[in-house]
């Protein structure tokens, strides 16, 4: 988990400066550059896997946006975060909802840590190609779950994210590794997928029920075959849960 502060000097203005979600990467990298090069002051951190795993995702954000804000070179009187929450800081702190968008320092800091994560998620490829960080960079991509369902979780993924969650529990112990690939990729596709629609807050019984058949039409071939039998049963114990919930809500 990256997170970045910047100090802007008026004096010397980065053009371009923009919500860095829809920025390329390659224009990113170019901001990225004339940002260290131009700003008062600048600092990247981060929170290790570990720590999102001990502390959860939303902890380790905000442990992330302290440690990069403590990093500056020059103190700053406030600190504008990106967002609906403020970590601990030493100075005033204000949440700005949509703030990368809006406003140019945040826009600035929001690319450092984009630039970075990303050159990590490189760095992290060359060890392990498989797995194709270098494009995903480690979101619940279609493609980064295909490779997960064919070669199960490597060292570097945290144990904290939904679909090695999966792995973790020992839910495809066995039999999970006796499939032939292709169904073994489609039947864990299908619980992850099961599991996200179960994990879903605030989703409607009627929205319940839609996703439900969706993935009864999307996954038929796997919920007929012999061999994900186990698999299949996990996953509609796991939907029969989530809607007997959402029935007594």
């Amino acid at each position: 988990m990256y997170a970045a502060a910047v100090i802007l000097d008026p004096a010397r203005r980065v053009n371009g400066l923009a919500d860095s979600k829809i920025l390329a990467p390659e224009r990113r990298g170019v901001l990225a550059a004339r940002v260290k090069e131009r700003a008062v002051a600048w600092a990247v951190a981060w929170a290790s896997v570990e720590e999102i795993d001990r502390f959860n995702i939303f902890r380790a954000s905000l442990l992330a946006m302290r440690r990069a804000v403590e990093a500056l070179a020059v103190a700053p009187e406030e600190a504008w975060i990106d967002g609906q929450h403020c970590p601990q800081l030493p100075c005033r702190a204000r949440a700005i909802v949509d703030g990368d968008a809006r406003h140019k320092m945040i826009s600035a800091a929001s690319i450092l840590a984009k630039t970075e994560r990303d050159a990590e998620m490189t760095r992290l490829h060359q060890r392990f190609p498989e797995y194709g960080f270098d494009r995903h960079k480690g979101y619940a991509t279609a493609e980064h779950l295909d490779r997960l369902g064919r070669l199960g979780p490597c060292e570097i993924h945290r144990r904290s994210f939904y679909p090695v969650g999966v792995f973790q529990k020992d839910l495809f112990a066995d039999g999970w590794s006796a499939m032939a690939e292709s169904l073994r990729v489609r039947s864990y596709r299908l619980l992850c997928e099961a599991r996200k629609l179960c994990a879903t807050a605030g989703l409607r019984l009627a929205d319940f029920e839609h996703e439900h058949r969706r993935l009864k039409r999307e996954y038929a071939d796997v919920l007929a075959a012999k061999d994900a039998s186990g698999h299949v049963e996990l996953v509609n114990a796991l939907l029969r849960e989530a809607r007997a919930r959402r029935q007594k809500a």
